[in-house]
């Protein structure tokens, strides 16, 4: 049971690393304009994962909001 509970675990992590992987390559694909509008929508008071890596794509680009 222990050893199903952590390939459980294992596979669940996995999924989550590869959606946030997902998740970057399509900010990174984004358009300067939906970029920009993306990063404002997630500049709020709390930090987001797809907040964070749409204003260091913003960055990386040499963009200002």
């Amino acid at each position: 049971m222990l050893k199903t509970h952590i390939k459980r675990r294992a596979a669940q992590g996995a999924r989550a690393v590869q959606a946030l992987a997902d998740i970057e390559a399509s900010i990174t694909a984004l358009n300067d304009e939906d970029l920009l509008d993306l990063a404002d929508i997630f500049s709020g008071e709390t930090p987001t994962a797809i907040g964070d890596a749409a204003s260091m794509e913003v960055k990386r680009r040499g963009l200002s909001l």
